[in-house]
């Protein structure tokens, strides 16, 4: 009988001492918690288009610079696509920035009125590619023919549908992957691949003229030119497919730092801001040799016109407004100066170096006036 009367003790003491123990656990956790930096104070996640697309090695980069290894941290993040970047950069509470193309913002825009987009800073210009299969002579051949135009929603998909639109193209538009799209050029199952990508881009790693695989020039019309910068492919960026006295014309669409619509007194924000101050200055440092060539390209204070800049980059560049100047490509005449040549060299003429200051001059008084 005695032993059914102390098992209850027994259990009750065992309960209690449980209890007891569960509940210092808890407060010792809770006064570590309460020591303990947040997880994420200090990290801003960017997302960029995919692994095969420049903005990985930029945004890997941007990290090297901005991360201390205690305060501050980027973290990359592969997106699925420039549409669905776009969506998660608006809804998403991890993604913090994002790399995005000017025109697949206007795709968005028109698609969904009302759309607005903060941004950081312009990037680099990213060139269209179009490479095509040893039969495809023009672009217009391509009519009735299969171009591959990457996966839908992405930055490629949205470049391609609309050049070939302004262009008067029906072409048969396909989604493969980059990877998959060129093995089936190379076997000659679709005529051409679409890819946008800052030059050089690594797709074309090891591709050469040998197996009549070519890239194509795109037509610089009016309606091409109105809705997209002149660009062009040379024997330097792609020496297997470019022949060094024949470059080929194209078009590039700019890459932009975009920010998610962030609350000004809320930690993201803090985080963001603290990101820009150190991104933009330490921005030097990325046009140094080893680094990606398209940062010599960023100017930080250029304007995207319908775009508004977030505060705490603006305040930078108002307070920074040498250093902002200086980050502009000290050589802008030297570049102006190879578009007028690239120009003329298309175009078969020839212009005085005195004519290119006058034009250059002009151009600057009509760059003062747009902003």
């Amino acid at each position: 009988m005695s032993k059914f009367l102390h098992r209850p003790d027994k259990l009750l003491y065992s309960c209690l001492g449980a209890a007891i123990v569960s509940a210092l656990l808890m407060v010792q956790a809770s006064a570590g918690a309460s020591t303990d930096k947040p997880r994420n104070a200090g990290v801003v996640e960017l997302e960029t288009e995919g692994a095969s697309n420049i903005s990985v090695r930029i945004a890997e980069e941007i990290a090297d610079i901005v991360d201390d290894g205690a305060t501050r941290r980027v973290l990359p993040v592969v997106g699925r696509g420039a549409v669905q970047n776009f969506s998660d950069l608006a809804q998403l509470r991890g993604i913090d920035l994002a790399i995005l193309q000017t025109d697949v913002i206007d795709y968005l825009r028109q698609q969904r009125p009302g759309t607005s987009v903060t941004y950081i800073t312009k990037l680099y210009n990213e060139e269209f590619h179009l490479l095509a299969r040893p039969d495809i002579q023009s672009v217009a051949d391509l009519a009735g023919q299969t171009v591959n135009i990457d996966r839908p929603g992405s930055g490629t998909a949205i470049t391609a549908a609309r050049v070939f639109d302004l262009l008067k193209i029906a072409a048969t538009l396909s989604n493969d992957t980059e990877q998959v799209a060129l093995e089936r050029l190379k076997k000659g199952e679709i005529a051409a691949i679409a890819f946008v990508a800052g030059k050089p881009a690594p797709l074309f790693n090891g591709i050469d003229n040998s197996q009549g695989l070519h890239l194509l020039s795109i037509p610089l019309n009016t309606k091409i030119t109105s809705a997209y910068l002149p660009a062009q492919l040379t024997a330097a960026d792609y020496p297997g497919l470019v022949r060094e006295s024949q470059p080929i014309d194209t078009i590039a669409v700019g890459a932009v730092l975009a920010v998610a619509n962030l609350q000004p007194l809320s930690d993201r924000y803090r985080n963001v801001a603290n990101f820009v101050e150190t991104f933009f200055t330490g921005f030097q440092s990325l046009l140094a040799p080893g680094h990606h060539p398209k940062w010599r390209d960023v100017n930080l204070a250029a304007d995207v016109p319908g775009w508004k800049r977030f505060p705490a980059a603006d305040q930078w560049l108002k307070r920074n407004a040498v250093v902002a100047k200086s980050s502009e490509p000290d050589n802008l005449k030297q570049v102006f100066e190879r578009f007028i040549e690239e120009r003329l060299l298309v175009a078969g003429g020839k212009m005085s170096q005195d004519q290119k200051d006058d034009l250059f001059n002009q151009f600057r008084h009509w760059q003062s006036t747009q902003r």
